[in-house]
């Protein structure tokens, strides 16, 4: 059956063709598909023969200018990518005011091989942070397990890194009719392509130099804490915790660690896959270990496979990095400091940070294995956004999910009310 009454709104995605191809499959189902662009990148990844507008105006008139597409076009969902970008909280806050269906996609929960659907919102914006694990584990109650080894990296980077370079470079073309966007990050276009494009002409140098740390690390025979970082223009950290930079928190993890005064340890900084060097945090951190006196047993290591490291940690901290799904699996103990969907008791120590390097308390591991089931049978869905395989095997699983009644968890939550039933009568 043709979904001819559903009119989909698409606005920024993830860089690259996905979002396209979502709007194509759509399409093909009878739903009616259009795109609001901000950019020329917008433009450059939108197929060209689906309907698309460029919107025009400044960040003050975008409210008022999604209000008057809504009525004019009868728009019934809307799609973006992450949440919590400036012109995406207006479009999320004015499209639930008028009752649509908001379909959000973030990064993987689970990286690298699954990407995040969700509705209404994604990260601390999550249905997660209000489902707690008895709820979960009640929900997969005689659901058949879907679980599979936890992956040790996280994705395609260089893939990541090229569709995120065509997309600056379209952005430094004269922006005609885009000349009122302002992007949600604080660096100019030419930083961006100019990070990009080294990023992507260093990874063999970045590779080598990465071997040589961790093979450094590993020999020492010492045990060690790993601190996950983050992006510092992540909206995890900028929406969802305290912090103002990433280099404050790796502050407070030096001066805690120090003050452990456990002698014998060490605290390795692990910086997120896409770190490009914006923030100078190797520089920063070092400075900051010498204050402390502790400069002799803290390590930078960039990107790279996180697996081999967690194997030998003693714990992780993290400000609310999705990381820490690998330490979890792995049984380590995790200090979160942000706010993220895996904030449960069951799982992160609530120790404070002195304490926790002294002598961290380990999560249940079955806890754990239940929530991690209970992400992969809801808004987990197999597949990526950057490589032609993984775009189509998302974009084959991921449009009945949009078309459906229920959003990933509540469609769980029916199908266990429905077995549960189906028992009592039998």
């Amino acid at each position: 059956m043709l979904n001819t009454d559903r009119k989909f709104l698409f606005l920024q995605g993830p860089h690259g063709p996905f979002f396209g191809r979502v709007a194509e499959n759509l399409k093909r189902a009878g739903c009616s598909v259009m795109r609001v662009g901000f950019t020329r990148g917008d433009r450059f990844f939108w197929p060209k023969n689906l309907p698309y507008q460029p919107y025009q105006g400044d960040e003050d008139g975008w409210a008022e200018a999604l209000g008057a597409l809504i009525a004019t076009h009868g728009l019934t969902d809307i799609v973006l990518y992450g949440d919590c970008r400036p012109l995406h909280a207006i479009a999320v806050k004015t499209a639930k005011a008028q009752g649509l269906v908001v379909h959000v996609f973030e990064e993987g929960y689970l990286r690298p091989y699954w990407a995040t659907y969700e509705r209404d919102g994604s990260n601390g914006n999550s249905a997660l942070m209000h489902i707690e694990l008895p709820e979960m584990q009640a929900a997969l109650d005689g659901a058949p397990r879907l679980s599979s080894d936890a992956p040790a990296q996280w994705g395609p980077i260089w893939h990541h890194i090229w569709y995120g370079m065509l997309y600056h470079f379209n952005l430094i073309l004269p922006a005609g009719p885009y000349k009122n966007y302002r992007p949600h990050r604080n660096s100019t276009l030419w930083q961006e392509l100019r990070l990009h494009s080294l990023r992507l002409l260093g990874m063999p140098r970045v590779s080598l130099q990465r071997r040589f740390q961790t093979r450094k690390l590993l020999r020492r025979g010492e045990p060690y804490f790993i601190v996950l970082l983050q992006l510092g223009h992540d909206s995890s950290i900028i929406s969802h915790s305290d912090f103002s930079s990433v280099a404050e928190f790796a502050k407070l993890c030096i001066e805690n660690f120090a003050e452990a005064g456990q002698g014998h340890h060490r605290l390795v900084f692990k910086t997120h896959p896409l770190e490009d060097g914006r923030e100078g945090l190797s520089r920063k951190i070092k400075e900051m270990a010498e204050q402390a006196g502790v400069a002799d047993r803290v390590d930078f290591i960039i990107g790279g496979k996180l697996g081999q490291l967690l194997d030998n940690a003693l714990g992780a901290v993290t400000i609310n990095s999705t990381a820490a799904q690998q330490a979890f699996w792995r049984g380590l103990p995790v200090r979160a400091l942000g706010r993220s969907i895996f904030d449960k008791d069951e799982l992160v120590s609530r120790q404070n940070l002195v304490d926790f390097f002294k002598n961290p308390v380990a999560p249940n591991r079955k806890y754990y294995h239940d929530y991690r089931e209970y992400l992969l049978q809801t808004s987990q869905v197999p597949g990526g956004y950057y490589t032609v395989q993984g775009r189509a095997g998302l974009t084959r699983r991921v449009v009945d999910m949009m078309l459906a009644k229920d959003d990933p968890y509540q469609a769980l939550m029916r199908t266990s009310v429905t077995q549960k039933h189906l028992k009592v009568v039998d």
